[in-house]
């Protein structure tokens, strides 16, 4: 009988798990995963399917991703610094202010490329944020299942990772809300860190790093929807790997 070893990194034995970007993603895994990436994907995400659009999420924003947009018959979200009036991009003002669209691709090379990654890998994928971080959490609660939570980040210049607390925070704050008592450690700390500032959003979330990044590039109304703490009842699920769509 060959028994397999288990990694200390895959926080086996504990129903609920944390982690950070697409190789923790591959690392720690689960049968509901929660995809977090507050600024932008996942809140833009929240946004559109609040409003009944289908997003495709897309690892780049090149010739294949105008293929992929016109295969599905979707609008494609243009670069933040690219779109002129009437025009989708990651930003979530945008998608709230957008007509006719019913489908949309939206590259993005943290959130979209780990959601793609991780439904290849068979599991149940959700775009949390912490607009709806409560909500997913009571859909979640239902399934009974291993879940995990990975917080995107973001990149450095030379292409490691750079973990952002807007992710960090909007992990915890799901995994709080699910008030389960199998947490591994680092699940713990996540929701540790979302308990000690939850009282203090949406301010802080505008004076983090990735908060006053947006903000000196001219998009602060970017910042204040993903500071809309609760207000979003959607959960958007992965489907066929394809497109997140409202459960």
């Amino acid at each position: 009988m060959i028994c397999r070893v288990t990694s200390p990194y895959e926080q086996a034995g504990f129903g609920v798990g944390f982690d950070w970007g697409p190789v923790g993603a591959e690392v720690v895994a689960g049968d509901i995963v929660a995809v977090v990436d507050v600024l932008s994907f996942t809140t833009a995400v929240t946004v559109a399917v609040d409003l009944g659009i289908d997003v495709y999420p897309y690892r780049w924003r090149d010739e294949t991703a105008v293929a992929y947009a016109e295969r599905w018959g979707a609008k494609l979200a243009v670069g933040r610094s690219e779109a002129g009036p009437g025009d989708v991009s990651l930003s979530p003002a945008t998608i709230r202010r957008a007509e006719g669209v019913r489908r949309l691709v939206l590259p993005s090379p943290n959130g979209s490329t780990i959601a793609k990654q991780l439904s290849d890998g068979g599991a149940t994928v959700i775009a949390v944020s912490l607009r709806n971080r409560r909500a997913a959490a009571d859909w979640v609660r239902e399934q009974d299942k291993r879940v995990v939570a990975i917080a995107a980040g973001e990149r450095w210049k030379d292409g490691s990772l750079r973990p952002a607390v807007e992710d960090l925070w909007g992990a915890g704050g799901f995994l709080s809300a699910l008030d389960r008592d199998d947490l591994s450690p680092e699940a713990r700390a996540a929701v540790a860190a979302y308990d000690a500032v939850a009282g203090e959003l949406p301010e802080l979330l505008h004076e983090c790093a990735g908060g006053r990044e947006l903000t000196q590039y001219g998009y602060p109304e970017d910042v204040a929807i993903a500071a809309e703490v609760d207000a979003s009842t959607s959960v958007p699920v992965l489907v066929d790997g394809t497109m997140f769509r409202s459960t």
